[in-house]
């Protein structure tokens, strides 16, 4: 357990502390500006879920940078990148601020990318991440975060840019898993294989 997957398993362990504020039935204050309104308890757990997206380049950087690359890192890296980005997308689709159907898609792409990564595993393969994955996942973050802070600031301006960039993130998702899929099809095989 070095540096590297400590920072990992904080990332995992924020991810309940960030459901508690999203999710707890307590009537918060709210702060309001003219038509805006957004309560303590986002505000709190939008800055836990920036502290949390942030270690994620963070423990990768330090694995590499000090050797620490180990197969518990693999596998507790996107483990930790898809708790996150799942319970919090759930949480806001219980607090109807997303539509149910993007964060379906958004979290049937990482599963499904998840398995073939697992496929190409027992064949001996990595598969890296590409520039796509690198976009989908910020796309993701950045959706996340304007939805969790209420579109501030630009309910102001009547711009619903976090409904876009929700929209935005589903399409780069999408096409990222198709693109997995198509530079990685040598790793499926259709095909029975015969004694």
């Amino acid at each position: 357990m070095n540096l590297a997957n400590r920072i990992t398993v904080a990332r995992i362990l924020l991810v309940p502390i960030i459901m508690f504020f999203l999710l707890i039935k307590v009537k918060f204050p709210h702060i309001r500006i003219e038509e805006f309104s957004i309560t303590y308890n986002q505000i709190i757990a939008a800055l836990i879920f920036i502290i949390a997206a942030s270690t994620d380049s963070l423990d990768g950087y330090i694995a590499r940078k000090r050797n620490l690359v180990t197969n518990l890192g693999k596998l507790l890296d996107p483990l930790a990148d898809k708790l996150l980005v799942t319970a919090v997308l759930v949480s806001l689709v219980e607090m109807n601020k997303v539509d149910a159907w993007i964060v379906i898609v958004i979290i049937s792409r990482e599963w499904a990318v998840t398995g073939l990564r697992q496929i190409a595993l027992l064949e001996g393969t990595v598969m890296a991440a590409s520039k796509w994955g690198k976009a989908k996942t910020a796309a993701q973050i950045t959706a996340i975060i304007a939805l969790l802070i209420n579109n501030f600031p630009f309910t102001f301006l009547h711009f619903p840019f976090d409904v876009i960039a929700s929209w935005i993130a589903a399409i780069i998702t999408v096409y990222s898993g198709v693109e997995y899929f198509v530079k990685n099809k040598h790793v499926i095989d259709f095909s029975e294989k015969t004694q």
